[in-house]
């Protein structure tokens, strides 16, 4: 009896251990992956952008007058470096938001997360209990 009560304690203590755990690994991985998504993106704007203009550039300079290609290519060099540079501070920005977040250092907007966390969780607790109660009904019926 009392070996049955102290392997039920140890599996629990482990249950609980691992849970925290699991979470943090989904977490990391979660953020990787968006922050991954992001500047992957900001580099594919990047060779788009290069691309556009090595391909556009001499078909503007064949077709048009000297400065209005010049100005067009200035302007989309300038558009697509901005653009890449928008997207990669907005990566770095969000990395940098989910590490703090990780590690437990409670940046801006963490309450309202973990707020909306908690409404998820009860709401899908309700919609759980709601349906055991009508199979139960179902079942006696």
């Amino acid at each position: 009896m009392a070996t049955d009560y102290f392997r039920q304690s140890q599996y629990q203590q482990h249950q609980t251990q691992q849970e925290p755990m699991l979470k943090s690994v989904i977490k990391a991985l979660t953020a990787g992956t968006a922050g991954g998504s992001m500047l992957l993106l900001s580099g594919l704007i990047l060779a788009g952008t290069v691309i556009a203009l090595v391909v556009a550039t001499p078909v503007l300079v064949i077709f048009s007058p000297v400065l209005v290609p010049a100005a067009t290519a200035v302007s989309l060099l300038v558009l697509g470096f901005v653009s890449s540079g928008g997207f990669g501070i907005a990566a770095l920005s969000v990395l940098a938001w989910m590490y703090r977040y990780l590690t437990g250092k409670h940046p801006i907007g963490a309450d309202q997360l973990d707020h909306a966390k908690g409404m998820l969780a009860s709401k899908a607790r309700d919609i759980k209990e709601s349906a055991q109660h009508r199979i139960e009904q179902a079942s006696a019926s």
